[in-house]
């Protein structure tokens, strides 16, 4: 089981001064009261002391009168206190915790008995250890080339509904709304949900490093290849020798590794610069322009690839459909032709002439015929289009491998110029030039004399194979479909329960849009299209305690809360500030959403907390009797105790 909240606590600024908050686990707790008490105050202490990489905390009393926060956190036989200071004035999020493990019912400790000294991302680890989450495992991250490791901060994607999120039409999740946050969340529920299979993680990430691992290989195959083009740091050379006047300018010096080592030993056996007139075109020049040369080649490439593998997919929808058509106009072999009377077919059935048929089987069959031809015609374009993409990827493979060396040419160039444009003197130019040709050949002549390097291509292909095979199979689209299958039903009968629009319909968690959508006879409805708030706010309910169901039933490493702010933000108007009276039919509305909330805490038996902020207080037994803090500002009630608050300030 995960940890539910205990408490959450605040340090004041001065000596002393402590309040805690404390919460009922495996139930329904309720904070209500007027506006700025410190009510939504809570989530965000949370958040933060659940290891955030900011500070979530809005200003106002909270920022100016708290010093430290921490939440006590709980599982069977196990309590854990988190605290965190509040960043000093002027300075950066504290990046350190303090985190104890407590016998359970302990109070928290006094502040200056805490010890700020955990590191926020070990913070991370020991909160994900004790929320269950299997630190070993590795998700592919959404739309990047990136592994997620997932964590307690993952988790909380599911737990928090901010006051801007619990009715939002374009957000389902918490912090959606923010850069990367949807592909992350795309990436982390399927092991949240429990479809991802620990040993398909590691058979991924062991493709990953051996894909990786082809690619340095070949690289390094490429570099040790004598029949390879010259290296760039060698061509280099070549054209500082002959800048240095220890070669003469010929335009068709040898591209090849072994022809270029051949003119750098003659430049080397050269003494001194060798009489003759100074080059006038500037080789940093020329190199520039043969790279703008270059990417444009490359530019070109790619279209054609575009353009080809556009071609090879409309070749593909064709052959799709006309195979279609043909399976439908083959049937047409049914019929038999009556040779006495040639104008007629004959049915498959009963044998007997079918003389009005003629015509349309006649125009039919040309049509079929031809299909057939075309079928035909794309058939033989199709393998020639494929080998035309293959050619065209390797020329933009030499385009890029001849770019790199462009590059490295480029910086030994620029990198030699600066150095000989300190030496006035034509031959110490000339013999600095032959001492880094010197070098050069020296490691050359190292690495021939070594032993050669062994090709592993095949080795890692074959591995690569045998990884891409064993994970062939959709192990975890299929659990996950069919755990995402059983969960809309959940949500859908929880929608019915609140009478929500298009409940009648299927309705389905969409996982790639993070959104609730209705499968209705005019096509999908997402949420954003589903009428008004309370919609919004109902879906939202219903699709987190669905999930929070699953999680529960299942073991899942999610923490077992629940956080909602002010759902019923939606029955009162926008310029609400404190006490007002709910309409009948809304609140009517507002206590089938608190019902709904009962009605999965009793289903689940104490695995799942639900904490709710709100500025209603509504006199029904299955609010009134789960409020466990009102916060009026008539009784000096808050987060922030008036005591802590000077006069001239409140």
């Amino acid at each position: 089981m995960t940890f539910q909240i205990q408490a959450v606590t605040i340090y004041g600024k001065q000596p002393g001064q402590v309040h805690t908050v404390p919460f009922e686990p495996g139930s329904l707790n309720i904070v209500t009261g007027d506006s700025r008490r410190g009510k939504s105050a809570l989530l965000t202490i949370i958040d933060y002391c659940l290891a955030s990489s900011d500070y979530p905390v809005k200003s106002g009393k909270v920022r100016e009168y708290v010093s430290a926060f921490a939440i006590t956190l709980v599982k069977p036989g196990e309590q854990l206190f988190v605290a965190r200071r509040a960043p000093e004035s002027k300075k950066g999020v504290s990046t350190v915790l303090c985190i104890l493990s407590q016998t359970p019912g302990s109070p928290p400790p006094p502040l200056d008995e805490l010890r700020f000294v955990t590191p926020r991302d070990v913070a991370k680890g020991l909160l994900s250890d004790f929320c269950g989450i299997d630190r070993n495992i590795r998700v592919p991250a959404v739309g990047r080339a990136t592994l997620i490791a997932p964590s307690v901060r993952h988790a909380l994607f599911f737990c928090f509904q901010a006051q801007n999120e619990i009715a939002n039409e374009d957000v389902l999740f918490h912090s959606q709304g923010e850069e990367w946050r949807p592909n992350t969340i795309r990436g982390v529920i399927p092991y949240f949900l429990g479809a991802t299979d620990r040993e398909q993680a590691l058979l991924r990430n062991r493709l990953r490093l051996a894909r990786r691992d082809l690619s340095d290989h070949e690289a390094k195959l490429a570099i040790a290849n004598n029949l390879a083009p010259a290296a760039g740091q060698a061509q280099a050379l070549l054209t500082e020798a002959i800048e240095a006047h220890l070669l003469d300018p010929a335009p068709d010096h040898e591209a090849t590794a072994e022809g270029v080592l051949r003119l750098l030993r003659e430049a080397l056996l050269r003494r001194g610069p060798q009489p003759g007139p100074d080059r006038t075109d500037d080789p940093l020049t020329e190199l520039r322009a043969y790279r703008g040369e270059l990417r444009g080649r490359a530019s070109r490439a790619r279209v054609r690839i575009a353009d080809l593998k556009a071609a090879l997919a409309e070749n593909s929808d064709f052959t799709d459909q006309a195979n279609e058509q043909r399976a439908r106009l083959a049937t047409l072999g049914l019929l038999k032709r009556d040779p006495e009377a040639s104008a007629a077919e004959q049915c498959p059935v009963c044998d007997s002439p079918v003389r009005s048929a003629h015509a349309t089987v006649t125009a039919l069959t040309t049509d079929l015929l031809h299909l057939q031809g075309d079928l035909h015609a794309i058939g033989s374009d199709t393998p020639a289009i494929e080998r035309m993409i293959s050619h065209e990827e390797g020329q933009l493979q030499e385009l890029r491998s001849e770019l790199a060396r462009n590059q490295e040419e480029i910086n030994e160039v620029t990198a030699a110029s600066r150095t000989l444009d300190q030496e006035p003197d034509d031959v110490r130019r000339a013999a600095i030039v032959q001492g880094r040709i010197s070098l050069y050949l020296d490691t050359a002549a190292q690495l021939a004399v070594g032993p050669r390097m062994e090709d592993r291509t095949e080795e890692l292909r074959t591995r690569i194979a045998e990884l891409e095979t064993l994970l062939s199979e959709d192990v975890q689209g299929d659990r996950l479909t069919s755990f995402l299958s059983l969960i809309n039903q959940e949500i859908r009968k929880k929608a019915q329960e609140l009478a929500l629009e298009h409940s009648s319909s299927p309705i389905r968690l969409d996982v790639n849009r993070l959104t609730v959508v209705a499968d209705t006879v005019e096509g999908p409805v997402p949420l954003r299209d589903m009428g008004s708030g309370d919609n919004h706010l109902g879906y939202h309910v219903a699709t987190l305690l669905s999930l929070h169901e699953w999680f529960a039933e299942n073991d899942n490493p999610v923490p077992g809360v629940l956080i909602l702010d002010q759902p019923s933000q939606v029955y009162f108007p926008p310029d609400h500030v404190g006490e007002e009276v709910l309409e009948s039919d809304d609140r009517i509305l507002l206590l089938n959403i608190f019902k709904a909330i009962h009605r999965t805490l009793r289903r689940l038996d104490g695995k799942l907390q639900v904490i709710v902020m709100e500025h209603a207080d509504l006199e029904d037994p299955a609010f009134s009797d789960h409020v466990v803090h009102r916060w009026r500002r008539r009784d000096g009630q808050a987060l922030v105790p008036a005591a802590w608050i000077p006069p001239e300030a409140d």
